[in-house]
Formats: structure tokens, sequence, C-alpha cells
């Protein structure tokens, strides 16, 4: 099943798909007593296909609130909605293939998603934060030991994820040659591996300039050195430090769950505001 996925998922789906389904079989384990001295290993297809509609419902409800290794496990109902999707596509490839005559999947019915009100930053919002990366302002005292040795790096970054919406893990790919100053544009790498060129704007294009007269003068560590963005250890910047610096500039002006993410509806809802055009918002972003 996961040979199947390895051309169209991402590394980082097929991971999330293999922690669904192995959270799965260990509450089969653990409730159905035929199972008790499983491991997972065990399962066969005759198994998996006496499984039935009642009892994957009772799956999704048990994974609501849960006790694990002496820690308590919630679920909301965009997970059980994904933990749903993951037994949906197991159980499709081997009904599919004719390896199983049954797919108990199908009987239970998609958890309802009740929307919430989108996290983003307000226009003076996003003012307020790139003022207080370029000054420090409201830092702590320990922030403001690192902080004049990166702010440099810290707006362009923010920068760039306020005003082109890309998204975190497309940020942290980029390279000194996926940046394009004669057409104002960035080269990213989507997800599901395709390449999409994304445009800026004059501010993008100032930050950028100042930080890569910086970046030039980095003598980055070996196996690093096409890194647009470097760490403080001279290294390509991850996904988490970006997340961290995000929060740690978020919470200077305001008390919302500020992350990457949100940076990026933070444009997609300026960009709507601004043409109306939810089809030119949803090419910008890539969907």
């Amino acid at each position: 099943y996961f040979n199947s996925l390895e051309y169209s998922k991402q590394p980082r789906t097929r991971l999330a798909y293999a922690r669904d389904l192995k959270t799965f079989f260990e509450f089969l384990i653990a409730e159905f007593p035929q199972y008790s001295n499983y491991q997972i290993s065990d399962f066969t297809l005759h198994d998996i296909e006496s499984v039935t509609g009642q009892d994957i419902s009772d799956y999704l409800r048990y994974m609501k609130v849960y006790d694990k290794d002496g820690t308590t496990v919630t679920n909301d109902e965009r997970a059980a909605k994904r933990k749903l999707c993951s037994l949906r596509r197991f159980y499709g490839y081997y009904y599919r293939y004719e390896l199983i005559s049954n797919n108990p999947s199908l009987k239970v019915d998609m958890p309802k998603i009740h929307d919430k009100a989108i996290t983003r930053l307000d226009v003076n919002e996003v003012a307020e934060l790139l003022d207080n990366v370029e000054n420090g302002n409201k830092l702590t005292t320990a922030q403001l030991r690192t902080h004049e040795k990166l702010k440099c790096r810290d707006l362009a970054l923010l920068t760039l994820l306020l005003g082109t919406g890309i998204r975190v893990s497309e940020c942290v790919g980029l390279d000194i040659n996926d940046v394009d100053f004669d057409n104002d544009r960035i080269k990213v790498v989507r997800k599901g591996g395709s390449e999409s060129f994304v445009y800026f704007g004059d501010e993008v294009r100032a930050a950028l300039l100042d930080y890569m007269e910086e970046r030039d003068e980095t003598e980055p560590l070996e196996g690093h050195e096409n890194a647009l963005f470097l760490s403080s250890q001279r290294r390509r910047i991850t996904v988490r430090s970006i997340e961290l610096l995000v929060k740690k500039y978020a919470s200077t002006i305001t008390g919302k769950h500020i992350t990457p993410h949100k940076l990026r509806s933070t444009y997609g809802t300026n960009l709507y505001k601004e043409t109306g055009d939810i089809y030119l918002v949803a090419d910008v972003l890539g969907h």
C-alpha cells in the first residue's frame, strides 16, 4: 500500500498516513479480545476485512479523548476527518485490487467540520510586526542579544512570507538562484513537486536586496552553500526555526496565535480584498 503512494504523495503525507493507521491498529489491539495478543505486523487481510463500519465509528469516538502512555491525547473534528480519510485510502487500495471484498470505511459518514473564524493579521498589525522586526521593539533582553545579527534576515524572510503568501516549506527550500530580481519573482517548488514562479513587489524586493548583501558575506557550512535563508549556525533554515521566529515577533503585537500559515492567510485575504478574484488567489497560493 505504501509503495503505491511513493509517486503520488509527499513523504510527510505518507508518514501522517502511517501514524494514523498505526493508531487504528493499536485501537483494535486494545479494544478487541481477538487481537489482544497481536502485534501490528500480525494483522492479515482477513482481519482487515472483518472490521465493520461500526468498529470504525467506535474508533473515531474513542480518538476524541484517550490515554496513551500516561498522557491524555485529544483529537478534534478535523483530526477525526483526517483519520477517516487515511482509513478510506487504505481500505480503498485493497478493495480496488480485489484483495478484500468489503470496504467498511465507506459506511462511516465523514465528520462534519464546523467553520472557524480565520486568524490573520490586519493591515496595522502587519506594519507593526515589520517595524518590530526592524527595530527590536518589545523584544526581551535575551532576544535583543541576537536581534542585531539576525534582523536583516528576519525582515527579508517575513516580508517575503507576507508579500507572496508562499508556504513555509517553500520558503525553506529556496536557493539563492531561485530569486530573479530582473523579473521580481521567485521560483518555488509547490506541494507535489511542481515548480512555479511567484512575483513580489517593491517592499519585498528592497528587503531581499538588503539581505542578499549580508548573505553574500556569509560563509555557509558545507552542503548549505545554495540555501537562501541561513540559520545562525550557517545551515539552511528549518521549518521549525521559522515557526519560532514568527511566534517571537507576533507575540510583540498581538495575543492571536500566529503561525507561518496565518501569514499566508493574511496575504490571501488581502489579495482577495484587492482583486475580488478567488481564482487568482487560488492560483497565486498554489491551490
